[in-house]
């Protein structure tokens, strides 16, 4: 099936032929577990709004989703063709959009006003499929919260998950992708090379040409060089607290910049902040913070190390940051959200991970193998003694994430 699209708009989608409009069948697509989600909360007069760092998968999950589908309106908001034709008036809206049941609005926070627009497309065409898609949450959610309130519904894709590359590997090949997940990440372009020296290459192009786009965009930061030398120093302190302060001095600039960098960060989906869980017990500490990568492609191609983990001293550290994202990953679109930290006591008592969920408190201590000494659960459980406690190594990973 082919999607039916103004010649235009075929030179902003790299999956497909830009001369007769097929799929590249040299790509593996990976069905993505949001998917299912996705299609059972079309029709329901409501716009989807996709969020997700670039070179995710949005573009080519949104159109795999409407693969069957003869007319689908794919329209590229970067465009500047294209965002002078989508105006917030209903009549010039319906000249560009036409009769096409399924429109795709791609990176929609370059319009400049792309809430009323959703919000005029859904009230005057409702048996329309509206989706938007973007990779800043920090513009687009500024931008539409207001016009479409209780219209929309959110969802977050992210790098590929181990699950969802699990599920379409042979089990024997399992251990591999989850090593190569750990040195390369899990970008789908990345995932799908096969050449080391072709992941390498691809990821410094990722970092260099879309890791910035969005934290740089619509003059939020003008710097790009002290971001990078925040984000080096990040990756150099994965699973470590990080100070706020020190990260300043680090890279010259005074603490708010270091916090308004961090806030765009986590809001652009490169890196997340993990917070001290506390019930304000005196010898608890709750207000520092761990700063993890989303994907460790791009920390290791911060810190450019893609060695092996059993001869590089962060192998605890990175195998630490890829489970904390993996469980992130999974959460990132259930129904009932879960709260995530990690614990740390003034006498050094801690804990790697600490999730809350609908009261329950479960404790998690992440070792890279089976075999290392784990002792800090008793002093959590005397303190929590209804919590549970599970410890995460490589061998019961999938175990866990599949439960």
């Amino acid at each position: 099936s082919f999607f039916h699209l103004p010649i235009f708009l075929f030179l902003t989608i790299p999956i497909f032929n830009t001369k007769i409009g097929i799929m590249n069948t040299n790509f593996q697509y990976i069905r993505r577990e949001i998917e299912t989600s996705i299609l059972e909360h079309l029709h329901h007069q409501k716009v989807i709004i996709l969020y997700g760092a670039r070179q995710v998968g949005k573009t080519t999950l949104l159109h795999n989703l409407f693969r069957a589908e003869k007319t689908v309106l794919y329209l590229s908001c970067e465009q500047s063709r294209i965002q002078e034709q989508l105006i917030p008036d209903s009549l010039a809206l319906q000249k560009v959009i036409g009769n096409y049941p399924v429109i795709i609005l791609d990176e929609a926070q370059y319009l400049d006003n792309p809430g009323l627009i959703l919000k005029i497309l859904i009230d005057n065409f409702p048996e329309r499929s509206i989706l938007a898609s973007g990779s800043s949450a920090f513009d687009l959610a500024h931008k539409i919260s207001e016009p479409l309130t209780g219209r929309h519904y959110r969802f977050l894709l992210h790098p590929l998950s181990i699950s969802e590359i699990t599920q379409q590997v042979l089990p024997v090949d399992i251990q591999f992708h989850l090593k190569q997940a750990l040195l390369f990440g899990t970008y789908p372009e990345v995932f799908s090379l096969t050449s080391q020296t072709e992941k390498i290459n691809n990821l410094s192009i990722l970092a260099d040409a879309y890791l910035y786009k969005d934290v740089l965009a619509f003059n939020l930061v003008k710097n790009s060089r002290k971001v990078r030398e925040l984000l080096i120093a990040l990756a150099l302190q994965i699973g470590n607290e990080v100070s706020y302060s020190e990260l300043a001095n680090i890279i010259s600039v005074d603490r708010k910049t270091v916090e308004h960098y961090l806030d765009l960060l986590e809001k652009s989906f490169v890196a997340f902040r993990l917070y001290g869980f506390s019930r304000n017990l005196r010898n608890e500490i709750g207000k520092k913070v761990k700063i993890y990568f989303y994907d460790l492609g791009i920390r290791n191609t911060l810190v450019n190390n893609f060695n092996e983990l059993s001869i590089r001293n962060d192998g605890g550290a990175m195998f630490e940051n890829f489970v904390v994202s993996e469980m992130m990953k999974k959460d990132a679109n259930a129904p009932q959200r879960t709260n995530f930290y990690f614990w740390r006591t003034y006498d050094q008592k801690e804990i790697d991970l600490v999730t809350e969920k609908n009261g329950m408190i479960t404790a998690y201590e992440i070792k890279l193998h089976s075999s290392q000494k784990v002792n800090q659960f008793s002093k959590f459980q005397s303190i929590y003694p209804q919590s549970q406690i599970k410890l995460i190594t490589s061998e019961n990973l999938l175990e866990i994430l599949h439960g």
